[in-house]
């Protein structure tokens, strides 16, 4: 069974897509509340850097060196980004923008002058191919298991046992950082361990899938959840769930396509995502657009009233209370009169009576109707001091 299982292509592609989208979820989530989900981007490519410069400098291509190279290069990315940031010249994003380029190239030239023989392609860095993760395999336990799946289970064990020992600090930096420096949480050492992890994670990701998909998975799946709930720990679920489910919609669909797998796979983190926002009962696009629908509605109809009370008593008041007049008056269109009409007959504020000689029924405020202007004039009056 065991065997089987280390030995199938689809079971090692699959596990090998699960092991990044869930170590990226469980990360990116705190970067997307603290609104810093980009130095990922900044990250992923800057490393690049760090993986030519260890090796001009060691020898090495992989192994522990090599991974503590790469995240002090992811470090010293986030501290010049931070640095140029708090010159107070530009903003985040366009520091973010200055400083990662300008490291990713740097490392590109390194390899162009100094490694044009060295197996380190640049475009393997950023795409990777899950699809061949299979080949380069070692034993354990007697088992053939792929040096990358082997790589992203022993970070994602890694990332797991930070997020749930740090649960509380994490969760208490990312919504309130003033609050958790003084309680003397250190925020901002927590921060830098979560953009270190993000560097680890980066590096044993990009060898099998790429730069690309790792970035798809620490935002996508985040920023989707983030859009279905505000509480932390269903965000975290949801967002592991839909990197979990990106994964497997994702190779099913590039096998029925014959198209890239982790193409496929980051594909569909943005799928999630459009119907996330298309569809979200609390921030969705139909949300808001039935939301901001209602709000007009009940904005006609308070409108309405007070257009009523104002005209009230008055010599104009036969001819100002009548939709005709909303129509004339208002500038309102004929859909929209009769709703707030319906609206406001519907909450009991105004009620209509057909007049002697009249040719459309006259519009009169109720007491509930005048007690609501009454209140709503008061408080502009108020609100005006």
């Amino acid at each position: 069974m065991l065997e089987a299982f280390f030995t199938s292509i689809p079971a090692m592609i699959l596990t090998t897509g699960l092991l990044v989208g869930l170590s990226g979820a469980l990360l990116g989530c705190f970067l997307i509340l603290r609104g810093a989900a980009m130095l990922t981007d900044a990250i992923s490519h800057a490393i690049v850097l760090g993986i030519i410069t260890v090796w001009m400098l060691t020898g090495h291509l992989h192994g522990p060196v090599q991974l503590a190279g790469a995240v002090v290069t992811g470090l010293i990315t986030v501290a010049l980004t931070q640095l140029v940031h708090r010159t107070r010249l530009v903003q985040m994003d366009a520091a973010i923008g200055l400083v990662f380029p300008a490291m990713f190239a740097l490392g590109v030239l390194l390899i162009n002058l100094n490694a044009r023989n060295l197996h380190l392609d640049v475009d393997a860095v950023l795409l990777g191919e899950i699809a061949f993760v299979w080949i380069d395999t070692m034993p354990v336990l007697g088992q053939p298991v792929p040096v990358a799946t082997l790589a992203l289970a022993v970070v994602f064990a890694i990332n797991l046992t930070f997020v749930s020992l740090f649960w509380k600090e994490l969760k208490l930096a990312s919504f309130d950082p003033a609050l958790a420096t003084a309680l003397g949480f250190a925020p901002g050492l927590i921060f830098y361990a979560l953009l270190a992890l993000t560097s680890v994670t980066a590096v044993a990701s990009f060898e099998a899938v790429g730069a690309i998909l790792f970035i798809a998975f620490v935002i996508t799946p985040p920023a989707t959840a983030f859009l279905l709930t505000r509480r932390l720990a269903p965000m975290v679920l949801i967002a592991a769930a839909l990197s979990a489910l990106s994964c497997v919609t994702g190779y099913a669909l590039a096998q029925h396509w014959d198209v890239n797998i982790g193409a496929m796979m980051a594909a569909m983190t943005g799928v999630f995502f459009t119907l996330a926002l298309v569809l979200s009962p609390q921030d969705g696009l139909i949300t808001r657009r039935l939301r901001a629908g209602q709000n007009q509605r009940r904005i006609d109809s308070l409108t309405l009233i007070l257009h009523l009370a104002a005209h009230e008593g008055s010599a104009h008041a036969a001819t100002e209370n009548s939709r005709a007049a909303l129509v004339s008056h208002l500038g309102w269109p004929e859909k929209r009169a009769r709703a707030a009409l319906r609206r406001a007959l519907d909450d009991g504020l105004i009620r209509r009576s057909l007049d002697a000689g009249a040719d459309q029924p006259s519009l009169h405020l109720t007491e509930a109707g005048r007690a609501r202007a009454q209140s709503q004039m008061r408080f502009f009056s108020a609100d005006a001091k």
